[in-house]
């Protein structure tokens, strides 16, 4: 096991790059016993202090487990949780809202491609049942972010892409939060629920057509759309 000496002021962050980049070369396996932590301080040439720090920050990113009395081992990482949900740090402030609908443009507008490509007939069902409880909660007058949630994650279950997929199971926490607060700010933004409803009616039918350009356009204006009318929210409310 190659370690280096560490030579910066941020020792814990070095020592967790280390040990990362070994795992994704393959020298360190899941179930892998890491040396003791006397062993690493003495491989990286920093104090036991910093040694525990990385193993406690790595444990708590679940790549790693700390047994009592047995030492440190790999972790088999599973990749739903390697994100950690970031829900509880976001107050839904502009720039991160913004941020995550850039991200969900670039994420979705190839998912919902691949959606139209291969989605089959039980993928399209679970589409129209998100659209129909979508509906319904329009017409009851709830914000309907479970649905829209719902729907989403459906398109990327069509893609039969599980790394897309795993992606969306990473940022759902965060995404169904923003999901919420967008469709509230856009309600007190004078945007209708029935054009919102409309927006994902146009990309069913898209993926129903097989029509990848299609879908993946109406996907990048949705979401452009929900973009500029809540810039424009906050621009007239000053947030």
């Amino acid at each position: 096991m190659n370690l280096k000496p560490i030579k910066t002021k941020k020792i814990y962050e070095e020592i967790i790059e280390q040990i990362r980049v070994l795992v994704i070369k393959g020298e360190l396996k899941p179930g892998d016993r890491l040396p003791s932590e006397r062993d690493l301080a003495v491989r990286f040439n920093v104090s036991r202090a910093s040694v525990r720090e990385a193993l406690s920050a790595l444990e708590m990113m679940g790549l790693v487990e700390i047994r009592s009395g047995e030492g440190t081992f790999i972790k088999e990482v599973n990749l739903d949780s390697v994100v950690t949900p970031l829900a509880w740090i976001l107050s839904m402030e502009k720039d991160t809202l913004i941020e995550l609908l850039e991200v969900r443009k670039m994420l979705e507008g190839q998912t919902v491609a691949l959606a139209a490509k291969r989605a089959g007939s039980q993928d399209l069902r679970e589409l129209e049942d998100a659209l129909q409880a979508m509906l319904e909660d329009m017409q009851t007058g709830k914000v309907g972010e479970e649905a829209d949630m719902r729907f989403h994650y459906a398109i990327a279950g069509a893609s039969k892409n599980k790394i897309l997929l795993r992606l969306m199971n990473a940022i759902s926490d965060t995404m169904h939060q923003s999901l919420k607060a967008s469709r509230v700010r856009l309600y007190e933004g004078n945007v209708s629920p029935e054009r919102l409803y409309k927006e994902h009616v146009f990309i069913l039918e898209a993926v129903t057509r097989q029509n990848e350009e299609d879908a993946r356009r109406y996907m990048l204006e949705h979401l452009a759309g929900v973009e500029e009318r809540l810039l424009r929210y906050y621009s007239s409310n000053d947030v």
